[in-house]
């Protein structure tokens, strides 16, 4: 296992403003992982609230994925039967570890079985920045009911990045079992919002800190092809949100998954297609 910094060596980094030294290393830890492996995931989202009739043309997913926070736990599970009906086997997740846990209470172990039972293969996130003293526990009762929790993420903008990924860090140490970290936040500061060069920064930092989780990871459609691209020179190396539908209005070259293998290619990497348990597809 390559050792990670500690946070006084983080902080000292991130502080820099040698930001292609700081990728070259996080790039370095990242090889020494994954060779040219990258990993991508096609993800058909499925509104908590508004499951569609039917299923968009020239659909092709890893993950079908129930997104927005269920105002009952009896929501949750008639989303989680509709996404497992259109799926026809392919693996639904769904929820946050917080909203689940905040729904359900002290029946938590007994509405992971009852989700499961329904269809869902996993809850989609493990926010690090809305964990409790109860979390841990959570983890383990959701795994016991067959639940996959793979990833963790980090919900809220303006939080310190360094105690964010020892935070990720401590409960993968605790807790085991987690296979990705999306270091940089599923919302945007108003007031405050990150440049390019700050999350270029923060993903290289995670890589450096978070040796124990195996992959890195960035969200292709909420940070852009570009930035993702990017991001994958610097230490990530598994993509999130990668389109499931094609519109077909721009022909197969410009199609999603060739969009993706192609920036992937040119990074100098090597596309490997994934499901949400992490198992390559094709």
């Amino acid at each position: 296992m390559i050792d990670a910094i500690d946070a006084s060596e983080a902080r000292h980094i991130l502080e820099s403003p040698d930001l292609i030294a700081i990728g070259v290393r996080a790039d370095d830890v990242r090889r020494q992982m994954h060779g040219g492996r990258t990993t991508f995931v096609r993800v058909f989202q499925i509104h908590v609230d508004a499951a569609p009739a039917s299923l968009p043309m020239r659909l092709s997913a890893g993950e079908f994925r129930i997104v927005g926070s269920p105002s009952s736990l009896d929501l949750a599970v008639s989303a989680v039967r509709a996404a497992a009906a259109l799926a026809g086997g392919v693996p639904v997740t769904g929820f946050t570890l917080a909203d689940l846990q905040s729904l359900a209470g002290a029946s938590f172990a007994a509405a992971c079985t009852t989700l499961q039972a329904a269809g869902l293969a996993g809850i989609a996130e493990i926010q690090v920045d809305r964990l409790d003293s109860g979390s841990s526990n959570a983890i383990g009762q959701a795994r016991d009911c067959g639940l996959v929790l793979n990833r963790l993420t980090v919900a809220a903008a303006d939080l310190d990045r360094i105690a964010v990924a020892v935070r990720a860090r401590e409960l993968h140490d605790a807790v085991g079992g987690f296979r990705a970290f999306a270091p940089l936040p599923r919302t945007m500061s108003i007031s405050t919002p990150s440049t390019g060069y700050d999350d270029v920064k923060g993903v290289a930092i995670a890589r450096l800190l978070v040796t124990g989780i195996e992959s890195i990871q960035v969200d292709w459609s909420l940070y852009g092809p570009k930035l993702a691209q990017v991001a994958l020179t610097v230490g990530a190396d598994d993509v999130d949100g990668v389109a499931a539908a094609d519109p077909g209005t721009l022909g197969t070259r410009r199609s999603p998954i060739e969009e993706i293998k192609g920036n992937i290619r040119s990074a100098g990497l090597e596309p490997v297609e994934r499901d949400a348990r992490f198992e390559v597809r094709g």
